[in-house]
């Protein structure tokens, strides 16, 4: 299943939400969000800076995840940003296969 890191960061209105519910009921409410499109929540922390939190998840696919972040960012509470995370034995097989490429200009 892929995994993914998702960096976000509240609006106005979604840090009065996280105020009044408080940290881990917004890890329970991002738990049942997840598990409702067969994903799940490894981990999640909130965060100082210019994000608010930041999570690992995994995901039965792309186009779920696309799903999901279309989902938040158009409900206005938050602001997120997906990477997709790529084991070692991943990027092992990348460095396998062939490719061709012409760079820009040659």
């Amino acid at each position: 299943m892929p995994k993914y890191m998702v960096n976000g960061s509240y609006s106005l209105d979604g840090l009065k939400g996280v105020l009044v519910e408080g940290g881990s009921a917004r890890v329970e409410a991002v738990r049942q969000l997840l598990a409702s499109v067969g994903a799940n929540l490894e981990t999640m922390y909130f965060t100082f800076g210019s994000d608010d939190f930041v999570m690992i998840a995994d995901g039965p696919d792309n186009v779920t995840a696309a799903a999901l972040v279309l989902m938040v960012n158009a409900s206005g509470a938050a602001k997120v940003k997906t990477t997709v995370l790529l084991t070692a034995e991943e990027v092992d097989a990348a460095t396998k296969k062939v490719v061709s490429y012409r760079p820009p200009g040659q």
